[in-house]
């Protein structure tokens, strides 16, 4: 049940765990919820599939315990929604995850089919993946972090019909406040033979504090090596002058191709992201309790 406000901003309340106990990231866990994902079809803005994926997103926040905000707002008269969980009571500096839903409307570096829909398995379904993953996993951190999971819609149909790129991150980070201690973005994180560079429109430091994170867990897909200056869903922060990261593998071949599909996706990749930045935030944030 949702208290729906006048703003265009719903709260849901909490809700049980899910039935998975384990304390630690699964990757296992996160592959099935990139299928689940998959198996909506399509998820461009203004689909069934779009339609489909927003209460998904909604129940697996709801069942860890995450209190929903929904942030609705409309582009080309195509209405859009972005979802965020915060967890209740939650203090200290503000840390947002993020990650976008959708999917790109054409493949059109497709050497086959352009115009086909892309399915999205690594770019979109598993950024969401490792995002509700770490839902059911941080609560139970005990972390002295204001944390909020941030699923971004309609970031993936730039130069498509006069739409742009990351227009959920941009009115999210427009709404924003306070400002934020630390903004990181997964997007295409569970490629087979994944390989994070260090994306060079990030936040140096904060690029430094994750990659250290990555090192003392033993995540070696986290390569200390520079890598591409990408526009993603980390820009509209960074031009607002807030710490930002992008964990993304750029050199992944099947990006905006039909062939974007589950078999490409590993599960012990999205469970390197995921532990990750569970040992990252725990550097960064601190605990409140034992965790």
């Amino acid at each position: 049940m949702a208290l729906v406000l006048a703003c265009g901003i719903a709260i849901s309340a909490c809700g049980r765990p899910p039935g998975n106990l384990s304390p630690e990231f699964d990757g296992a866990t996160a592959l099935d919820l990139v299928r689940q994902q998959v198996d909506f079809g399509p998820r461009t803005p203004g689909s069934p599939g779009h339609a489909q994926i927003q209460p998904w997103i909604e129940d697996g926040l709801d069942r860890s315990g995450w209190l929903i905000v929904r942030q609705t707002f409309t582009f080309a008269d195509v209405p859009l929604l972005n979802l965020i969980g915060r967890l209740e009571g939650g203090t200290g500096p503000l840390v947002v995850l993020g990650a976008h839903y959708d999917t790109r409307p054409h493949a059109d570096r497709d050497p086959v089919d352009p115009l086909a829909p892309v399915p999205g398995a690594n770019d979109g379904a598993s950024g969401v993946a490792v995002l509700l993953e770490l839902g059911r996993v941080l609560p139970a951190e005990g972390l002295a972090c204001d944390l909020r999971l941030a699923f971004f819609d309609a970031e993936d149909s730039g130069r498509i019909e006069g739409w742009d790129w990351s227009l959920g991150a941009s009115h999210f980070a427009e709404q924003l406040e306070p400002r934020p201690a630390a903004v990181v973005v997964v997007d295409m994180v569970g490629d087979e033979d994944l390989r994070v560079l260090r994306e060079r429109n990030s936040t140096p430091d904060l690029v430094d504090s994750i990659w250290a994170a990555a090192s003392q867990s033993g995540n070696e897909a986290f390569v200390d090596e520079p890598g591409p200056a990408l526009i993603d869903d980390h820009i509209p922060f960074l031009e607002r002058g807030w710490p930002a990261v992008d964990i993304i593998d750029f050199t992944y071949p099947y990006w905006h191709t039909t062939e974007d599909t589950v078999d490409k996706v590993s599960a012990e990749s999205l469970q390197q992201v995921g532990r990750t930045l569970v040992t990252w935030l725990g550097s960064f944030c601190g605990k409140t309790t034992e965790g």
